[in-house]
């Protein structure tokens, strides 16, 4: 039988399924049922607190929206792990369910977690629905600098290649912004400047900060990141330091040797040149501007 024909007898045993995949691969299951269900690989735990208020789903392109309440628990979502930005756009699937038959279902929303609050030992969360998506500015921009992310599919650069990241632990730390390390030899301070910092063991695994500052210090190696990390780093942790990039023509020839994936014009006139004007003296023969 199918969930149409389930919810056509008049007598329906239906609960709703949550599940959230996170960006660091994590997926968890919830259920308002009072008893597991399990399918799709998945197991949606009972007893979490987890509701949602009633979808809001148009036709057109409008944005869905709805909430997510529930309670902070160890089995379900853990404050912590919300405070460190674990389920920061975190994918989001909910199903009706015949918690009899759990065979017999329909996704109901498709979307990613939004603005998440938290109160009193309880959780709000925005829904967003897919077309949340085609809020954000798409397309490529033309400018000098480089348009691709370290490492990613346009740059095409393997970061795993020696010399080009560095694993090592943690000696201080302080605010979640500012590390110590011991001396790291094989490169030269300023190597990780606009590189990135990954945590790899402790409460904060998984986390990345992008670094400001790499500089020398006796007998140390400082790194500063823009925004502190949102858990705490213990002394000892393992991080991995990644070396980084200004977009830049002339560093991804000289750092990278990957000029051929420079993804920015570096040769596209700048704003100077909107409100250049002739001069006497000077050529105006309307010839190259760079040389």
């Amino acid at each position: 039988m199918s969930l149409a024909a389930h919810l056509a007898s008049g007598a329906t045993t239906l609960a709703r399924a949550w599940a959230v995949a996170r960006i660091d691969g994590v997926t968890l299951g919830f259920t308002d049922h009072d008893r597991d269900l399990e399918f799709e690989g998945i197991t949606f735990h009972a007893g979490t607190g987890l509701s949602a208020r009633a979808l809001e789903q148009v036709t057109g392109l409008a944005v869905d929206n709805s909430e997510a309440v529930g309670a902070l628990s160890a089995a379900g979502l853990r404050e912590d792990d919300i405070m460190a930005g674990r389920y920061d756009g975190a994918g989001l699937r909910i199903w009706q369910v015949n918690w009899a038959a759990p065979e017999q279902r329909a996704l109901i929303f498709r979307g990613s977690l939004g603005e998440i609050t938290r109160a009193g030992g309880a959780f709000k969360a925005e829904l967003r629905g897919l077309s949340e998506g085609l809020n954000h500015q798409g397309g490529r921009v033309y400018h000098a600098a480089c348009g691709a992310v370290l490492g990613d599919r346009a740059c095409g650069f393997d970061l795993a290649q020696e010399g080009y990241f560095a694993q090592v632990p943690v000696q201080a730390v302080a605010d979640g912004q500012r590390f110590t390390f011991a001396p790291i030899e094989t490169v030269a301070p300023g190597w990780f400047a606009q590189g990135r910092l990954r945590v790899l063991s402790g409460a904060a695994a998984g986390l990345l900060g992008h670094i400001r500052e790499d500089r020398a210090q006796a007998g140390a190696r400082d790194i500063a990141l823009w925004d502190g990390l949102r858990a705490p780093v213990a002394v000892g942790v393992l991080v991995r330091l990644e070396a980084g990039c200004d977009k830049q023509a002339a560093t991804c020839r000289l750092k990278f040797d990957n000029l051929l994936n420079f993804q920015g014009f570096p040769h596209i006139p700048g704003e100077d040149w909107q409100s250049a004007y002739p001069r006497a003296g000077q050529p105006n023969d309307g010839g190259q501007r760079r040389r």
